[in-house]
């Protein structure tokens, strides 16, 4: 028998507790009455728990939760027959798909083992990732179109605990990645809720100038990088606490450092390199070099993980293209305390970023009304992924580019100019 060992002495509780709250009426705005589904590793048992606990509390009608295990993952890969790679479970997909379409809203907890699929065929990972990216794409679309309010916090699983403090005890690299989550997730000040509503008007001023702004394109020059990312038309600019198509204002990813909009999925020219690595689905991929043309990835390389990266990008016509561009300061709370986490939610918030694949039409002007015909019309892409990316650093400078040709500088050194 396994022993199991119990980490949650290394984590304060309090802190816990107003992560819970702060999921729940910042994240989430959940109202009265709505159903929440909730997916968690299970080794964030005791955060799924505060979060239950909560939703009550706000009235919720009932709270679904669907957990994944790590164990269990990789005794598919050991055991499973090689069909099993081409398998998703579409009958659970379909019924979220469902429960959103009924109202109900979503609560991601982020946290697996960043490496868990390291030492595995990269093509049964593809395969499987493909898999359950096509089965997802109804529930997906729910999320993406914000049709419904969702969040997205984290819990130090110990797996991964190791992987960003490998110098330390694992009880000790609990605590550490504990206490770096809730300070990222501002659960670490007196008053957390507060403390948000003041981040979000922040992020909102720097929307609302780049809205103001209506460039038609983003120029970025680094090393490694000369790259032009034309904007959709009719492109929105968000950040922070965002109004689902239900009304709701939510915030979807907390933390939270970033203002993003549409990229046009034809209108991308020039190469970039990323500035952090990128770990997708259990593999780690570093040092990502990519070429555009008219929209398009025709080149990728990365020092390690290019061979799934490159599956990545087979997943479907939409999959070398940008679905998001995103501005970070180089100054953020997350990028200053210098810690690699080794997991998207935290890393893009460090950096400015791009996201491959499906696009959101929330960043559209009056997106709430554009049918998908309008959206691809208009320059936004479609795809079964949505992948972000990190390509900023304090040695990378954003201009806008005005219609008529003229520069606006929107970033030095990493900074907003």
């Amino acid at each position: 028998m396994t022993i199991v060992p119990n980490f949650q002495t290394a984590v304060d509780p309090q802190k816990l507790e107003k992560l819970a709250e702060v999921a729940i009426k910042v994240g989430l705005r959940l109202e009265k009455g709505q159903d929440l589904v909730i997916t968690a590793p299970l080794a964030a048992l005791p955060l799924v728990r505060l979060l239950t606990k909560h939703a009550y509390i706000a009235g919720a009608g009932i709270v679904s939760t669907f957990y994944s295990d790590e164990e269990t993952t990789l005794a598919r890969y050991e055991y499973a027959p090689d069909a099993s790679f081409d398998k998703a479970s579409d009958w659970l997909y379909e019924g979220m798909a469902k429960a959103y379409a009924n109202g109900a809203a979503r609560l991601a907890i982020s946290g697996d083992n960043p490496m868990m699929l390291s030492g595995q065929d990269p093509a049964k990972v593809a395969r499987a990732n493909k898999a359950n990216s096509m089965a997802y794409k109804p529930a997906l679309e729910k999320i993406a179109n914000f049709d419904i309010n969702w969040n997205i916090v984290s819990y130090p699983n110990p797996s991964w605990a190791r992987q960003v403090f490998p110098e330390v005890p694992e009880d000790v690299a609990v605590g550490k990645l504990a206490d770096a989550i809730f300070a990222a997730s501002r659960v670490d000040l007196a008053d957390p809720i507060a403390a948000w509503a003041e981040h979000n008007g922040n992020l909102k001023k720097r929307s609302t100038w780049l809205n103001g702004e209506r460039f038609s394109a983003l120029h970025f020059i680094g090393p490694g990088t000369d790259l032009t990312v034309g904007l959709a038309d009719g492109h929105e600019w968000h950040g922070g606490a965002s109004t689902a198509k239900n009304g709701i204002t939510c915030n979807p990813n907390i933390p939270t450092e970033e203002v993003f909009t549409t990229p046009h999925a034809l209108k991308v020219e020039g190469h970039v390199s990323s500035t952090k690595p990128l770990s997708h689905q259990g593999t780690l991929i570093d040092n990502i070099q990519v070429k555009f043309e008219g929209g398009r990835i025709v080149e990728a390389k990365a020092s390690k993980g290019e061979e799934v990266l490159n599956k990545v990008l087979d997943t479907d016509e939409g999959a070398r293209r940008l679905g998001e561009v995103a501005l970070v300061p180089h100054s953020s709370p997350i990028s200053k305390s210098g810690i690699l986490f080794y997991n998207t939610l935290f890393d893009e918030n460090a950096s400015c970023h791009i996201a491959l694949g499906q696009c959101y039409s929330k960043c559209f002007l009056d997106g709430a009304s554009l049918s998908q015909d309008q959206i691809k019309a208009q320059g936004g892409n479609s795809s079964l992924i949505h992948i972000d990316w990190m390509i900023g650093s304090d040695k990378v400078d954003i201009d806008g580019l005005r219609a008529d040709g003229s520069k606006v500088p929107v970033m030095r050194k990493g900074e907003w100019a």
